[in-house]
This record gives structure tokens, C-alpha cells and sequence, in this order.
């Protein structure tokens, strides 16, 4: 079999395992720029959905709580259908724009039809009609930003073969994903103070849908693909996932994401409780969401200079048990706590910020292992499985959260009982803090480090 030969000739190398560098795939700025422009419009439309759209569609289109939530569950599972699908498609496309930006063209018109349909309902629908209405717009939206985010992280991953520079293209990226993020609290600012939230919400979602589209044209004339790279992807999609869990480096990394995004989310899931219920004050809970936004961004030149000197896998485990600890330290927040969930959220943010800029980075360079051994490029699988991994980390502490919640005795718009309050500090302080403690455990039994990823890039350029 063809691949049982490329794996035998690459392990049969005896290349010195010295470290080298690529300096002829160091990209320029503007590249950079235009890969990662998109993103501040889409993470602004993605975060303003998952963080506002509950409210809105329960206030202000009267759609009930339940419904809603199961809306957004559904769209969760769905996900596990249009995620591999994404990225197998994406694989196996071959036009003279390439593999990934023909997907990344197409995306434009459902995410921004999606995303009108959700903030832009037309008005006399009856309740039934706006549940439908709603409801297609979630899993439309859901549908699109998939079939946008993997063929473009596996861009990145494609733009540079070298160890360091896909540090230097996801970390930009997360920066210009975070400023759309940061963009996205401003935007749900307008619609709380807005007289007519529905007004307010319909003309803003048309400047964000033209905007983005913009960028999203910009972007797939801006940047490039590799040529050599066509036509390279798995022919079945079985085999395309079994050689994602038939890989030890992506198994491992998708335990340690997963564990790590579980406990993650409690920060955008639980904070509004904390703020209101624990700190006793509400008004606060963008604030603390900001604080830790804004070192997360501004912290990644730090990160990308210290994955050169520390390694990406050291750098990670650092961050990782930082994280923990910082996340152990909120079992100390209480009534008027704001100085110190703050001082913590800050802490937090600069600590997600490492995590944002190499996981994806070392993600790439285990794809190049897979290349080794198969010699196929299947980044749009690799990142479908993370990004599937990524949702189904929040749909568990979603579902963890109601559970602790109505079992402590939780009751919603009034003073928590103790064992309520006590539920809410474990699941935001000593859950997180576990499951950053066992992500870093993991992590020190990875052994795909720059040494092993320089000396299987030698292997395969020798080909």
C-alpha cells in the first residue's frame, strides 16, 4: 500500500535530529493581516449569538427560556454531523482557488443571511412562526461558521510549514479574533441601553454582515495556497478520522483540549451568576469579561516571543498551571469581591492568551506527523475534531451547570441559599482548577516537541 511505503521510507531516515529553521516560509505582515482580518467580524458576530441572543430572544421576541435552550442543544449536536463534513469537503476540494478558499468564499452569503435572520426577525410573526423563524437561523448560523472556521484554521496551518511562524499566524489571530470578541460586548452595551432593542439590533446586524463580508472578500484575494498541497486529502471520510485517532500526538491533544475547554468555559458561563449572586453586582459582568479579554490580546507578542525561548510544550504547561491556580483562587470571591475577581480575571486572560497562541501552532505540527505517516494532508479533519471538541467542551458545562445548579437548590432573581452559593463556587473555582491540573499533567507526556517536528519535516522535505 502506498502509505505503508512513505511511512517506511520516512522512519527509515537517519537524518541528524538537529533543530532547523525555515526562514523562507516567515510570512510578511500583510499576509498575516489579511489571513486574520475576517476574524474580527465573525468572532463579533459569534460571540454576540452565544452571549446575548438567549436574552434578546427571550425578552425582546418572547420566545420561552426552555425552548431556546433546547434550540441551541440541538444546534450543538447538529454540529456533529456539518464539523467532519466541513473538514473532509474542504480536504478534498480542488480549484484554482485551492482547497480553502472556496469554502471561506461561500461562507459569506449563509452567515450573513444566518445572522440577519437572528437579530432581524420580521415583525407580526406569530409565536410559533418566530420559534421556526429563530430556530433556522441558529442552526444556518451554527452551519455557516463551520463551514468558515475549519477550512480557515486549516489555512493557517497551511501557510507555513515552520515551527515558530505558526505560532506568530494563530497568535495574530487570536488578537484580531479577541478584538471582534471585545466589539461584540460594546454591541450588546447598545442593545441593553437601546429604547427598541429590535430597531437597534436589525440596523446593526446589516453593518456587521457588510463589513465582514468585506473582509471575507479581502481575504480570499489576499492570501495564497500552497499548490503542492491539492489534491492531497484522504478519498474516504472513515479513513480520514480513523488516521485522526489512529495518531498518538492528536489523540492526546484532543483529551487535554477537551478537559482543559470543559473547565474554560465556566468563565463565560458562570460569571453573570458570580457577578450577580456571589459579588452582588450585576453591573459588573461585562467588566469582568472585558478585563479578561484585553490582557488575553494584548499579551500574545509576549506568548509568541516565549514559545521561541521556552518551547511551545513548556510554555503551554506553564500557562496551564497558572490558569489553575488562578482559577483555584476564585473560591476566595465573595460579597463585594469586585477588586479581586478583577485582579483574576485579568490573570486568567494573560494566561488564556499562551494557551490560544500555541495550541492551535502544535495542532499544525501534528498534522505534519499524519503527513509522514500517510502521506496526505488532512488538516480539514484535524481542525473539524477540535473545533467539534471546542463546542462540545461548552455543551458539557452547560449541562453540568443546570445540573449542580437545580440540585443545590438554585433559584433564579433572588438571595442564593448556602449550599446554592457553594455550588457556584466549586463549579467556577474547584472544577476549573481540576481540570487545568490534569490538562497540565497531560500535557508533560507529549513528545512532539520543535526537535521531533524539525526532524519530521526534514524527512518529508527529503521526499
Amino acid at each position: 500500500m502506498a502509505s505503508e511505503e512513505i511511512a517506511r521510507r520516512g522512519s527509515s531516515s537517519q537524518a541528524s535530529a538537529s533543530v532547523i529553521s525555515r526562514p523562507h516560509d516567515r510570512l510578511g505582515l500583510g499576509v498575516i493581516f489579511a489571513y486574520n482580518v475576517p476574524t474580527i467580524g465573525l468572532g463579533y458576530m459569534f460571540l454576540l449569538v452565544n452571549m446575548y441572543l438567549m436574552k434578546f430572544a427571550t425578552d425582546e421576541l418572547l420566545i420561552a427560556p426552555s425552548t431556546m435552550g433546547l434550540l441551541f442543544g440541538l444546534s450543538r449536536i447538529w454540529d456533529a454531523v456539518t464539523d467532519p463534513l466541513a473538514g473532509y469537503f474542504s480536504d478534498r476540494t480542488n480549484t484554482r482557488l485551492g482547497r480553502r478558499r472556496p469554502w471561506i468564499l461561500v461562507s459569506i452569503v449563509p452567515i450573513g443571511l444566518a445572522f440577519a435572520m437572528v437579530w432581524s426577525p420580521p415583525l407580526g410573526l406569530t409565536t410559533s412562526s418566530m420559534v421556526l423563524w429563530v430556530g433556522t437561523g441558529i442552526f444556518l448560523f451554527y452551519s455557516a461558521m463551520t463551514i468558515f472556521v475549519v477550512p480557515h484554521t486549516s489555512l493557517g496551518a497551511e501557510l507555513s510549514l515552520d515551527h515558530h511562524e505558526r505560532t506568530r499566524i494563530f497568535g495574530f489571530r487570536h488578537v484580531t479574533w479577541t478584538l471582534g470578541s471585545f466589539a461584540a460586548v460594546g454591541g450588546m452595551a447598545l442593545l441593553i441601553a437601546s429604547a427598541d432593542p429590535r430597531a437597534t439590533a436589525s440596523w446593526l446586524s446589516w453593518i456587521v454582515i457588510a463589513v465582514t463580508s468585506l473582509m471575507l472578500v479581502g481575504m480570499v484575494a489576499g492570501v495564497r495556497e500552497r499548490e503542492e498541497f491539492r489534491g492531497r486529502g484522504e478519498v474516504s471520510p472513515y479513513r480520514a478520522f480513523r488516521d485522526v485517532l489512529r495518531n498518538p500526538h492528536a489523540v492526546l491533544l484532543l483529551i487535554i483540549f477537551l478537559i482543559e475547554s470543559v473547565g474554560g468555559a465556566t468563565i463565560t458561563v458562570l460569571t453573570p451568576y458570580v457577578s450577580e449572586y456571589i459579588v452582588g453586582r450585576p453591573e459588573y459582568t461585562a467588566y469582568f469579561i472585558i478585563l479578561y479579554m484585553i490582557p488575553s490580546a494584548l499579551s500574545v507578542p509576549l506568548w509568541i516571543w516565549a514559545s521561541r525561548r521556552l518551547g511551545k510544550k513548556q510554555l503551554w504547561i506553564f500557562s496551564t498551571v497558572a490558569a489553575a491556580l488562578g482559577f483555584g483562587a476564585m473560591i476566595f470571591v465573595g460579597e463585594g469581591s469586585v477588586m479581586l475577581i478583577s485582579v483574576l480575571a485579568a490573570v486568567l486572560g494573560l494566561t488564556s492568551g499562551a494557551g490560544a497562541v500555541v495550541a492551535p501552532s502544535i495542532q499544525a505540527d501534528v498534522i505534519d506527523y499524519d503527513e509522514l505517516k500517510t502521506g496526505q494532508r488532512k488538516e480539514g479533519a484535524y481542525f473539524a475534531a477540535w473545533n467539534f471538541v471546542y463546542k462540545l467542551a461548552t455543551g458539557i458545562t452547560l449541562i453540568l451547570t443546570g445540573i449542580v445548579l437545580e440540585a443545590a437548590g438554585f433559584a433564579p432573581n433572588q438571595a442564593q441559599t448556602e449550599s446554592a452559593q457553594t455550588a457556584l463556587r466549586v463549579l467556577y473555582a474547584l472544577f476549573p482548577l481540576t481540570c487545568y491540573l490534569v490538562g497540565a499533567a497531560l500535557l508533560t507526556r507529549f513528545r512532539l516537541d520543535e526537535r521531533e517536528h524539525a526532524r519530521i519535516r526534514r524527512e518529508l522535505d527529503a521526499r
